[in-house]
């Protein structure tokens, strides 16, 4: 408790361009739930709740339209999820998630972020043993006993729940996104969410020095320029 959840996910939203590029991820990610679990979000949760999510970073509805009528008409690039891991400048630990139709230019691209900001690319689970995948919601609220409580009666598995500055964190498993949801959505009416994804959080935060700053800046933001790269997560503590 008293740890006030923070999102250390790379933000690619900071200008018209970067927007751009942000509706290009969500439109790949998109149409690669709705082609392996169908193109329905009543059917498919994964990919309603990625719609959700679309729709609050402000994705237009075009965007996510196309996404799955091309999903629907079976055209298009065959898209797999590759995630590599290593440790950044200020020896911080990385998660690269990433979706791509050439492994070859994915790993190329990626190595290349690392090898340029002196990081270390690591072998698989050389970093994630340190995160745990969570599903985080974020809203108004000082009691965390009637949360927990409204959690525990639904039978979802809690790994956490915090109050802070009038906000309540509640972190569970990412297999009970959808349970944990339902459960707050029914037993508190007009909640309205933060913060409602699936992501990985650090069990430890590590400070990056001034010197290293500059440094670690720039693999973030080389990371951001890569097509292939859908998000990138780390400890630092910046």
């Amino acid at each position: 408790m008293g740890r006030k959840f923070e999102v250390r996910k790379v933000s690619m939203a900071k200008t018209a361009a970067a927007k751009t590029k942000v509706y290009s991820k969500y439109g790949k990610e998109i149409y690669v739930c709705a082609k392996n679990g169908g193109a329905d979000p009543d059917a498919n949760l994964s990919l309603r709740r990625l719609i959700e999510k679309a729709k609050k970073d402000q994705v237009p509805a075009h965007v996510i339209d196309k996404a799955i009528d091309k999903a629907v008409g079976g055209a298009g690039e065959d898209f797999t999820p590759m995630r590599y891991e290593g440790f950044g400048p200020g020896g911080c630990m990385v998660i690269v998630d990433c979706l791509s139709d050439n492994a070859n230019r994915t790993i190329t691209d990626v190595r290349n972020c690392f090898t340029k900001t002196d990081s270390k690319l690591g072998a698989q689970n050389s970093a994630a043993f340190m995160f745990d995948h969570l599903a985080v919601f974020v809203f108004d609220g000082d009691d965390d006993e009637v949360v927990l409580e409204a959690l525990m009666e639904a039978d979802v598995d809690i790994h956490d729940v915090e109050v802070e500055d009038g906000k309540v964190t509640t972190l569970v498993p990412h297999t009970e996104f959808f349970k944990a949801k339902t459960a707050l959505t029914d037993s508190f009416d007009g909640i309205e969410f933060d913060v409602e994804e699936i992501t990985w959080v650090p069990q430890e935060t590590k400070d990056i020095d001034e010197d290293s700053m500059p440094t670690f800046e720039k693999f973030m933001d080389m990371l951001e320029d890569c097509d292939d790269v859908q998000n990138v997560y780390h400890n630092a503590n910046v």
